[in-house]
């Protein structure tokens, strides 16, 4: 089976939007938030853990799989689902994120990047064809573009260097993709902060026709209102009949701003990077189980919650795991958060196709200040 999208519903007061996306591993519910898997795994959890929060689509990264195991590794695996065990959707990031993170380890010229490997020193060489090469031997269901990320405080000029280059870029993923009937290649706009940029960005990466697209470089230190105007200028202009992923944006506030917009999937590591840190997300809020409020309450984490963490044990005794730093404790956090996020997306899901979105999530929308 490849790749169809099909749009379920949409609000009467936004352009939030329900959908249902079909890809070779199975379908996608959107809006719906995905757990990152970095070095393929999400952290702390197994792939059934992972399965019982709801999560449909995981995601993994190019970069950190091509250190360690290496993709030929993968490959031999019989691919990324074989490998990881995980059996539904994946997507997998170029690499392109590492370009902005990395930018003291890193060389941008036109043929690719240059990189000096964190973990030994030596020296790799990231082009848009090695980049599709190497997820195409992972064998994920979708492939990101190789892409230029600048940062929040770039100049136009070189912005606008940045935008062109992606562009170019993705032309050559586009003729390497060797594997385009099951996996689905998603180009990536750019544009910084500059929505004229990302106006014309979009629509030269429309005219390439791929089957999904993504919104790249917001969260990278811009403040919340401006990244909400970014993706409530660009999100519409993007293929009404094509899933729009918004990337490395998991907060309750930012989802519900851009799934208003019309965005239809997210991802984030914060579920699991606060829970390995005491870190419990509840309704919007976010309680450290350090706190001695939590010492003797008895009662279940978020009695509304269904996963398994509420499900069997108490504040105390999540409590008692953090202080003792006992692993359990931040798994179950973990599998709580991810949890969370996901049934807060698929709670906004139900909303829109009741046509309660603004009445249901309207205190998300207004709010300048960010809740999560």
């Amino acid at each position: 089976m490849g790749f169809s999208y099909q749009l379920v519903a949409k609000s009467r007061q936004t352009q939030a939007r329900v959908g249902i996306w079909h890809t070779p591993h199975g379908i996608v519910e959107t809006p719906r938030f995905m757990p990152v898997g970095t070095v393929g795994t999400i952290k702390g959890l197994t792939p059934a853990q992972v399965e019982t929060t709801g999560a449909q689509m995981i995601l993994a990264n190019t970069y950190h799989l091509h250190l360690q195991p290496g993709e030929s590794i993968v490959e031999k695996a019989g691919g990324l689902h074989a490998f990881m065990g995980w059996k539904g959707p994946i997507l997998t990031d170029s690499g392109g994120f590492q370009v902005f993170s990395l930018s003291q380890l890193r060389d941008i010229k036109e043929t690719g990047v240059t990189f000096r490997s964190p973990r030994d020193g030596r020296i790799i060489e990231l082009t848009p064809e090695r980049s599709i090469q190497i997820q195409n031997k992972l064998g994920a269901d979708v492939i990101m573009a190789f892409d230029e990320c600048p940062p929040a405080n770039a100049t136009r000029t070189d912005v606008t260097k940045a935008t062109e280059r992606t562009y170019r870029w993705l032309e050559r993923c586009i003729t390497a993709h060797e594997r385009p009937q099951d996996q689905a290649l998603f180009p990536i706009v750019q544009g910084g902060i500059f929505l004229d940029l990302r106006a014309k960005a979009a629509f030269d990466l429309i005219a390439l026709d791929q089957p999904g697209y993504a919104i790249g470089g917001v969260s990278v230190g811009e403040a919340p209102e401006l990244i909400h105007q970014i993706v409530a200028q660009t999100a519409p202009l993007l293929p009404t009949h094509k899933p729009r992923y918004l990337m490395g944006v998991g907060t309750y506030q930012e989802m519900a701003r851009a799934i208003a917009s019309g965005i239809d999937l997210f991802d984030c590591v914060i579920p699991t990077r606060f829970g390995r840190h005491g870190t419990a997300m509840v309704q919007g809020e976010r309680w450290n189980l350090k706190n001695a409020r939590f010492k003797e309450d008895f009662t279940p984490l978020d009695s509304s919650c269904s996963c398994y963490t509420c499900q069997t044990f108490t504040r105390a005794y999540l409590n008692h795991l953090i202080k003792a730093r006992e692993m359990l404790g931040y798994i179950l956090l973990s599998l709580h958060n991810i949890a969370e996020l996901v049934r807060f997306t698929t709670q906004i899901r139900e909303a829109i196709l009741g046509d309660r979105f603004v009445e249901e999530f309207g205190h998300w929308l207004n709010d300048p200040h960010d809740k999560s």
